[in-house]
């Protein structure tokens, strides 16, 4: 019976749990490859040896998706490479378990050499049998391999497909019954057991998802329906991750998942004692949970260790739960993609926003009443809603009486242009499309929805120019505070002509807009 046509392409995969991908070893590594044939998303790196001491020979740079194919060809399948276990292709080559070093070495040596020799003396297009034919020090071979997600889309792809039987991938283990079951309403993404190594006898995540994807996706090819890649270039190939159908929009995860909480200092059902009382100075923040899940390819972005409230590991004072991150660092870390601010930082630098953001990064300072944007209920009634029911209910409230600012100030109070005339000695002044300007900043942020929270007043997009000084209908010139020369004992703050350079063209570079490419561009040359 012929297994292959299908299940071929798994042959060789689960090779990649039994060694290093390409690039970790010192065999080979930093090597340039300009022979684009030569860089390939399938490269698997052997030193399963490596695992009972120093390697001997250099490590061998396998060619998955190549003996996939070459075995394609001959009708045969994954079994020609690994065996089967309780209905499952086994990830280790031609073994169970690793035994010892010489059981290991002997199964690679006799299984790889004996086939690579059965194709030459048929005079087939055979692999090398001599030892520095693969155990070579300088690879000939680069990895293009990128790392493969599963995002919300690719998620809700395969909850339609399994029928929303979400017990066929979740699940939990059972310590006392020793054996895996299925929490309804409690599922989790595989990264919170699964870690990028295997530890405590559970495997890692690299093994689990090839083990639980690719088998699916073969018994489901196996019955010539439309399935996912089983090949190593059909997940880890860019141009192929780019293929894979988005859908949009996407069904929201059925998980009794709250659309709006209310985040508080204190788990629910805590008690507000003396103590957590004085360390709680700050206001409860209502939280559009909905709104966040489609801003975000993953829970993960957010939930990044469990599904749990974060207040439940990250406590006022830190807890070992929580590897002693407080809950203000949570939530307020700048260079933490997991924290809100961390988040909302990051956004600050996309190309849309980055003209106004990235200049002000360097010299403004957070002001406290953007605290206030977030942090609404008066500390005085925490006590009664800490406990209630209804405390969602109370933040969907707060949610609806925030007021979004999108627009700017009347087009009568905006100068249509301002003359600059501090290079007029060798250049003619330039006349700066002021009102132009204006109106191009807010056309790309319109349908921002956090800019239209964050941003205060009307006049709040001007202080993307006007740094530092009070939002005003008549901001003062920009040579009110930089002098017409550098002044050398206050270096962050650059004399005229430098400023106007580096806000105009720093801006200009920021948002990805070419022109002007030149002085003259803007200065006509008297």
């Amino acid at each position: 019976m012929n297994k292959g046509k299908n299940l071929i392409r798994l042959a060789g995969v689960f090779a990649v749990f039994t060694i290093i991908i390409y690039g970790t070893s010192p065999y080979g590594a930093g090597q340039i490859v300009k022979d684009s044939s030569r860089i390939r998303a399938d490269l698997i790196k052997i030193d399963t040896m490596a695992a009972f001491g120093r390697l001997e020979k250099p490590p061998v740079v396998f060619l998955h998706d190549a003996h996939t194919e070459a075995l394609a060809k001959k009708n045969l399948d994954c079994t020609a490479c690994h065996l089967t276990e309780k209905d499952q292709i086994f990830p280790k080559f031609k073994r169970i378990k690793d035994i010892d070093r010489i059981a290991v070495m002997n199964i690679y040596h006799t299984e790889c050499i004996a086939c690579h020799g059965e194709m030459k003396v048929a005079r087939e297009k055979a692999g090398p049998v001599e030892c520095d034919g693969c155990h070579r020090a300088e690879s000939q071979y680069a990895s293009s391999r990128q790392p493969m997600g599963f995002d919300i889309s690719l998620h809700s792809r395969h909850s339609e497909a399994q029928e929303k039987k979400c017990e066929r991938c979740h699940h939990e283990y059972d310590e006392k019954e020793k054996k895996l079951f299925y929490a309804k309403e409690k599922e989790g993404t595989c990264r919170y057991c699964h870690k990028a190594e295997t530890k405590d006898n559970v495997i890692s995540i690299r093994l689990a998802s090839h083990i639980a994807c690719i088998n699916c996706h073969s018994k489901t090819l196996a019955k010539k329906l439309a399935s996912g890649p089983v090949t190593c270039s059909g997940c880890h190939d860019l141009a192929a991750q780019q293929k894979i159908k988005k859908i949009s929009p996407i069904p929201r995860m059925e998980r009794k998942q709250p659309d709006i909480v209310l985040i508080k200092s204190a788990p629910k059902d805590a008690v507000m004692d003396a103590d957590m009382e004085n360390q709680n100075r700050m206001k409860f923040v209502p939280f559009d949970h909905q709104a966040h899940e489609n801003y975000n390819d993953t829970c993960r972005v957010c939930h990044h260790e469990t599904l749990k409230p974060c207040n439940q590991c990250h406590a006022l004072a830190g807890t070992e739960e929580g590897k002693g991150v407080n809950l203000e660092n949570a939530m307020h870390q700048a260079g933490a993609a997991e924290s809100c601010l961390g988040c909302h930082e990051t956004q600050k630098g996309a190309e849309n926003c980055a003209g106004c953001h990235a200049p002000m990064g360097k010299i403004s300072k957070r002001k406290d009443d953007l605290c206030q944007k977030c942090h609404m209920m008066p500390v005085s009634e925490t006590e009664k809603v800490l406990n209630s029911d209804a405390e969602n209910s109370l933040a969907a409230e707060m949610l609806k009486s925030r007021k979004s600012v999108i627009g700017t100030y009347p087009e009568k109070d905006i100068p249509e242009k301002v003359v600059i005339k501090h290079l007029s000695k060798d250049y003619e002044p330039v006349d700066f499309p002021h009102r132009k300007i204006v109106h191009a900043l807010m056309d790309k942020i319109k349908n921002n929805k956090l800019a239209g929270y964050f941003h205060s007043d009307e006049g709040t997009i001007c202080k993307g120019c006007h740094h530092n000084s009070p939002v005003s209908k008549k901001p003062p010139q920009c040579g009110s505070c930089h002098g017409k020369a550098f002044d050398e004992n206050n270096p962050l703050k650059p004399g005229i002509i430098g400023a106007y350079h580096q806000q105009c063209m720093g801006c200009h570079q920021e948002m990805g807009i070419e022109k002007p490419a030149g002085c003259t561009d803007c200065h006509k040359k008297k």
